[in-house]
């Protein structure tokens, strides 16, 4: 009966090993997936946000360049 113990615990082992190994090699893609889209829907985002800004809206948030003052030294 010990014998049989002894045999056991190496088959249980490569069992469990087994499950381990198929459950590390899973497909993993699907997740990886979905958050790529959702960064892509992010990006679309913001750049529709940055060109949609027009030059008015722009002037009143930069009144220096609305007023046509340089802030470089000219000669």
């Amino acid at each position: 009966m010990a014998a049989l113990a002894w045999l056991l615990i190496p088959l249980f082992a490569v069992v469990g090993a087994a499950i381990w190994g198929s459950w590390a090699s899973r497909n993993k893609t699907i997740g990886d997936v979905a958050e790529l889209a959702g960064y892509a829907r992010f990006r679309d985002a913001m750049e529709r946000s940055h060109t949609t800004t027009p030059h008015a809206a722009r002037a009143d948030l930069e009144p220096a360049a609305a007023a046509g003052v340089t802030t470089s030294p000219s000669s």
